[in-house]
């Protein structure tokens, strides 16, 4: 087995490119807002009956939106977190949506509702339109606060800041 050696001088590029990449990366996995709306009318999901529904119905009011999987255990587990949002903003007019991934089976979706007791809307996005749009989501959870008007406010892969995320709905929902 050989090893390499870099001069000092490589090593601290190196050492750079790593760190700009590591930092990308984390950049990408925190939480970030942009100021660019998302064409909600132009997004058709499916409801647990099969049903086509626009997101744009639920445009003009801020929205909590996870993108999620039946069998991602992540997923899972931040249900009670998305029920605490929707306990706690629906009535101020905040949309709380779990957007299930094209690939999970409607049957799974109902039973996991019913079996987890999910109050908030849960949606799919059969043909994958919605994740590309927003971003696209590739991993599950990925989870977004959107202002009325369609801006990504928040974003987060993995486990979002329940504090954070709670204190922009709040400030969404009375500003």
């Amino acid at each position: 087995m050989s090893h390499r050696h870099f001069s000092p001088t490589r090593r601290h590029w190196l050492g750079l490119a790593t760190a700009g990449t590591v930092g990308t990366l984390l950049g990408g996995l925190s939480g970030c807002s942009t100021e660019t709306a998302l064409q909600l009318d132009r997004l058709t999901v499916q409801n647990l009956d099969g049903a086509p529904v626009s997101l744009g119905q639920f445009a003009g009011k801020p929205m909590a939106i996870t993108f999620w999987a039946t069998t991602c255990p992540g997923c899972v587990a931040e249900i009670p977190h998305m029920s605490a949002l929707y306990d706690k903003f629906a009535a101020k007019g905040v949309q709380v949506i779990g957007l299930a991934m094209s690939y999970d089976d409607l049957g799974q979706l109902k039973a996991m509702v019913s079996e987890k007791h999910i109050p908030y809307t849960v949606l799919q996005d059969k043909t994958g339109a919605a994740a590309e749009a927003f971003g696209p989501v590739r991993l599950t959870p990925t989870f977004f606060v959107l202002d009325g008007k369609g801006n990504i406010r928040y974003q987060k892969i993995g486990p979002f800041d329940t504090a954070r995320v709670d204190q922009l709905l709040t400030e969404l929902t009375t500003g």
